[in-house]
C-alpha cells in the first residue's frame, strides 16, 4: 500500500484485497534478515534459540511465519495473531526441518476487515496439512485487534512453550 516508497510496514502490501496475489518477497526477504539478525543477537547474548519466541500482529504475524518457518533455528515458538501465510507454496517448499516441531499459536477474529479470517484459516489449514503443530483460536467478537480473552489463551501457550 506504500507504493514502493519507504514506510514502516515489514513489506510493501500491493493490495488489501488478496494478501498472496504480487507480493513483494523482495521487502519479505529484507525483512526476514533483519529479524534474523535479532535472533541470532540473542542466540549470541547467551539465550537459547529453545527460549526464543517470534510473533507479530497482521503483517508482523505473516513475517512471522515467512522467518520462523525458514529458520535455522528450532525457536520455542511463533505466535501469529491476526496474521496469514504469505507466499504459501513457495514458503512451504523452504521450510526447514528445526521448523517442523516448533509449535505454533494462531488467533483471528472471524471479524476481522483487515486480515479477513479466511485468511487466517487458510494458514492453520496448510501448516497443518504439513504436520505443524498449530493451536487455533477464533474469537468471533474481534476485528482487527487484540482482546482479553486472545491475550489470556496466549499467556497459557507462552508459558507451556517457556517454562521457568
Amino acid at each position: 500500500m506504500s507504493g514502493g516508497f519507504p514506510s514502516s510496514s515489514w513489506y510493501d502490501i500491493k493490495s488489501l484485497d488478496k494478501f498472496t496475489s504480487n507480493e513483494d518477497r523482495a521487502g519479505m526477504k529484507d525483512s526476514m534478515a533483519k529479524l534474523n539478525e535479532l535472533i541470532k543477537s540473542e542466540i549470541d547474548s547467551g539465550i537459547p534459540a529453545n527460549r526464543i519466541v517470534l510473533g507479530g500482529f497482521a503483517q508482523g504475524g505473516a513475517m512471522t511465519l515467512f522467518t520462523g518457518l525458514q529458520s535455522e533455528y528450532q525457536l520455542a515458538g511463533l505466535v501469529v495473531l491476526s496474521g496469514y501465510l504469505p507466499v504459501r507454496y513457495r514458503l512451504m517448499a523452504k521450510a526447514t526441518k528445526a521448523s517442523k516441531s516448533v509449535p505454533v499459536f494462531q488467533a483471528h477474529g472471524t471479524l476481522d476487515i483487515v486480515v479477513p479470517y479466511k485468511d487466517g484459516e487458510k494458514a492453520r489449514k496448510v501448516l497443518e496439512k504439513k504436520g505443524y503443530n498449530v493451536e487455533f483460536h477464533s474469537y468471533g467478537a474481534l476485528y482487527s485487534a487484540a482482546g482479553d480473552e486472545e491475550m489470556l489463551a496466549l499467556e497459557k501457550f507462552l508459558c507451556k512453550i517457556v517454562p521457568e
